[in-house]
């Protein structure tokens, strides 16, 4: 009798792997310093360089291939769209876009119904029934991110930027038939209209129901609401029905807000949010601007300044140095004819590259060596560096040093070779506690350790000599002798 159980039993685990995340604590802010994130019962950042949010929507998309990317480079982290909103193939300068499903491939949360006539082919949507496709591939995406050690933002609605988007929406009423969404666009994330409003209302409920045992999870409850001005009213009640529906777990998902392009002072943070994400934050002065909220700063999209690696690599250190917890580059390397990200040539508004992808696993690395639960952005440690260069530190004072150093480019650059420069010997003028020291220079490209120092020095000034290194250089100095 225990044979058939048994085999009955690998039956269910195969067909059904999302049952293996059953009572996953989800990942929370950290108890002791809310600027970070804790997980699987660590001290987390949350760093990646992620495909642009059509992971789960577009059926054509791999995303085992595209997560397997992920963790092959140690990143841990990914934006995903629910399929609320889609985009049209072309649209936004992006010549292959995740976000763009073909004809016949977008998957949205809704079942299609018996009529024809959807915008970009097959039948309208019933917006009174869900797809149980919809949830089966949801829950796998998350199921394959669990097991690569990668968390999900599941973003849950997005505005409608241009006609093109109000064309393909099932909340058009030339796409669903239900009657619902003959109103102009702008209105369709807004509380004028009741009927939208409910169905918008069912689907957070019904996500949360569906979502309510997985632990690589945290929710965002709309995308860029700022672009067009989507009502501050309409946003709330979304967060509210969100918290409603997390407060009868036994284990709630964090929620983040959306906050502003660049940077934002959050005068009344919302009850229940937790992370506050922004969005091309160059540079990051965001972080300092909200440290005092001690909840977590984060970057979720990355763009707009060229194709460079050096680009986003530098943006990533510099914000993560600055105090933030979490940092996503948009990556237009992943396509759904590249999913494992590794298209050179591409058209569109930002960078993303296989090197690029490394590069940002070297700093989560560096900064995981850290006990950064302990450690504050600190303007001081450093007096001067030479040749122009800029720099930023986290430390636990007299302790630990995590500093990082590169030249100066302007936000935009037009030409990004005039600011790139190699060969670069400088000198740091430390101020530190007396003590025993030892520092570790590091390659910001490939993690290798370029020189090691050990110094002892009375309280004050101290010069270090770097390595010679190309634009940007990282350096782990650390107390060998115990404080007293």
């Amino acid at each position: 009798m225990l044979r058939p159980f048994f085999l009955w039993m690998l039956l269910v685990a195969s067909v059904f792997p999302f049952g293996n995340m059953c009572g996953a604590d989800p990942i929370r802010l950290h108890q002791e310093n809310g600027h970070y994130f804790e997980w699987r019962e660590k001290p987390t950042l949350l760093v990646t360089s992620g495909e642009h949010y059509g992971a789960l929507l577009n059926l054509d998309f791999d995303f085992v291939r595209y997560l397997s990317a992920l963790e092959k480079d140690g990143l841990n982290h990914t934006r995903v769209f629910s399929g609320t909103y889609r985009e049209l193939p072309g649209g936004h300068g992006i010549e292959a876009n995740t976000l763009a499903p073909a004809k016949g491939r977008y998957l949205a949360p809704w079942k299609r119904s018996d009529q024809p006539g959807y915008f970009y082919g097959g039948n309208k949507f019933d917006l009174r029934e869900y797809d149980p496709e919809y949830f089966r591939r949801l829950k796998e995406l998350l199921a394959e991110a669990n097991k690569r050690g990668i968390v999900v933002e599941l973003t849950l609605f997005c505005p409608l930027y241009t006609d093109g988007e109000w064309d393909v929406s099932p909340f058009n009423a030339k796409n669903n038939i239900n009657g619902i969404g003959d109103w102009p666009r702008d209105e369709t994330m807004t509380l004028k209209h009741p009927e939208v409003v409910r169905i918008q209302e069912d689907f957070v409920r019904r996500i949360v129901l569906e979502l309510k045992e997985v632990g690589n999870l945290y929710y965002e409850v709309c995308n860029e609401p700022y672009a067009r001005k989507v009502p501050a009213d309409w946003e709330g009640r979304m967060l509210e029905v969100l918290r409603e529906a997390e407060g009868e777990l036994p284990q709630r998902h964090l929620i983040s807000l959306n906050i502003a392009n660049g940077a934002r002072k959050i005068e009344n943070p919302p009850e229940g949010v937790s992370i506050f994400n922004f969005h091309y934050c160059v540079p990051p002065d965001v972080v300092n601007m909200n440290f005092g909220l001690d909840l977590l700063i984060g970057e979720n999209e990355t763009g707009f300044r060229g194709k460079h690696d050096f680009l986003y690599r530098s943006e990533g250190w510099d914000f993560l140095l600055a105090g933030g917890g979490l940092y996503n580059s948009l990556d237009y390397s992943f396509t759904v004819e590249h999913p494992a990200g590794d298209l050179k040539e591409y058209r569109a508004p930002g960078g993303g590259s296989a090197e690029l992808r490394v590069q940002l696993g070297v700093l989560k690395k560096f900064l995981d060596q850290f006990d950064f639960i302990h450690m504050l952005p600190d303007e001081k440690c450093v007096r001067k560096v030479s040749d122009g260069l800029k720099w930023r530190a986290l430390s636990r004072h007299g302790e630990d040093y995590a500093i990082y150093m590169r030249v100066p480019i302007e936000k935009r650059p037009k030409k990004i070779e005039e600011f790139l420069r190699t060969g670069i010997n400088a000198k740091m003028i430390l101020q530190l506690p007396a003590g025993k020291y030892r520092a570790e220079w590091i390659s910001t490209l490939s993690g290798e350790t370029l020189k090691t120092d050990d110094w002892e020095q009375p309280a004050g000034d101290h010069e270090s000599l770097t390595p010679e290194f190309d634009n940007d250089v990282a350096v782990r100095i650390r107390r060998v002798d115990p404080s007293k």
